[in-house]
């Protein structure tokens, strides 16, 4: 067993094997730019093609809806900046929640200072925001509702196709920030009614650097940059060739393993859970206990700060207290938080988040080590979190 044991997936995968014998391959045979006409340029494209082809597979768009970027921030300011830009003329009011990542939430910031209406929907102590919520706040000058599918701390998965046939109904674009559920559970931009769909590729398999946006038919996007024609005008600049075919690769796989990976690791999921909860009296679980992603727990350990017991056990578990691209201290629990969680239980708060590599044994020896540092820092009193 290689220590330390790694129970951080929501915030970034090891690269499968697969992807990277595909990306050394063409960084190491194909030196084309896509856009040039001989035939290294020729293979180039024909790479992207097949990679583009590959991840629009994995939510059921058409090819040519799949615009690639650099990673998932990328792809939800582009959807939400260039949608709101391109339609201000019809109205400037958005719908977000109070549990999206710091993606989303920036870019609402920035429109809501250039003087446009926000409307955030709460989340309720399950971590689920509410359909009727939502047809509350939704009006004449709305032009775009923003929801993440699955929670990136909790693992929660929002009730998205809901949200997406009252959004429909209203003729009102909905973007889906799918970052932390392609390639775990099934997406399908018809099924979930996304006009907008935003992937992250190092979520499941693919390297840092490299993800996607569907954009539906009949959606015009105002670019972040300007320059090239690459990718519909949207992303202009030179294609990263081997890292759009490591995503791609990527979703293949996905496609192929989604499945059985998830009855794995949602059973090894729960068997930590267990273990916990007859180790660590009072533990509590945050968020809803079934629509949750396969992989995620999200616990709160009694009398303790999250940070501290993660400290304690570094050397034998690498997990986190929330996202990785929240910042310290109390924003770093924003998710539970807005869930009305109090703020002892917010502090005592891990994520534990299991991918396709983990293993029984690591599961158990985990479970051992957070129990027993648990245990230690209770006894010592030094790390009780003040009321």
């Amino acid at each position: 067993m290689r220590l330390p044991i790694y129970l951080d997936h929501n915030a970034t995968t090891p690269v499968r094997p697969e992807v990277t014998e595909a990306v050394t391959r063409v960084l190491r045979d194909v030196p084309g730019n896509p856009s040039s006409g001989h035939w290294q340029g020729v293979e180039a494209r024909r790479l992207v093609e097949q990679a583009r082809r590959e991840v629009a597979a994995l939510v059921g768009a058409d090819p040519d809806r799949i615009l690639f970027t650099g990673c998932a921030t990328e792809a939800n300011n582009l959807a939400i900046l260039g949608l709101a830009r391109a339609r201000q003329g019809r109205g400037r009011h958005l719908v977000t929640t109070a549990i999206e990542h710091p993606s989303v939430r920036g870019p609402m910031a920035a429109l809501r200072r250039e003087g446009w209406e926000v409307s955030v929907l709460p989340a309720d102590g399950s971590g689920r925001v509410s359909v009727n919520d939502l047809a509350a706040v939704l009006r004449e000058d709305t032009v775009l509702v923003s929801v993440m599918h699955a929670n990136n701390e909790t693992g929660v998965i929002q009730p998205v196709a809901a949200l997406g046939a009252l959004c429909r109904e209203r003729g009102i674009p909905l973007h889906v920030d799918a970052a932390q559920s392609a390639g775990k559970i099934p997406v399908s931009v018809a099924d979930l009614g996304a006009g907008l769909l935003s992937i992250a590729g190092h979520k499941f398999g693919a390297p840092k650097g490299v993800a996607a946006l569907y954009v539906a038919p009949g959606l015009t996007l105002e670019p972040l940059c300007y320059g090239g024609g690459q990718e519909a005008g949207l992303r202009p600049g030179t294609e990263n060739v081997a890292w759009a075919v490591g995503l791609g690769v990527a979703a293949r796989l996905a496609c192929r393993q989604m499945a059985a990976t998830a009855v794995r690791v949602g059973a090894l999921r729960d068997r930590l859970h267990r273990r916990l909860l007859a180790a660590v009296p009072d533990i509590a679980l945050n968020g809803d206990e079934r629509a949750r992603l396969p992989g995620t727990l999200n616990v709160s350990f009694p009398g303790v700060e999250g940070r501290a017991l993660l400290h304690a056990v570094a050397a034998t578990v690498s997990a986190s207290t929330g996202s990785a691209c929240h910042g310290t201290g109390a924003e770093a629990g924003g998710v539970l938080a807005a869930m009305g969680l109090p703020a002892s239980r917010v502090r005592g708060a891990v994520r534990l988040s299991l991918g396709p590599e983990t293993t029984v044994a690591e599961v158990d020896v985990a479970a051992d080590a957070l129990a027993a540092a648990w245990r230690e820092l209770v006894h010592r009193g030094e790390d009780v979190p003040r009321p």
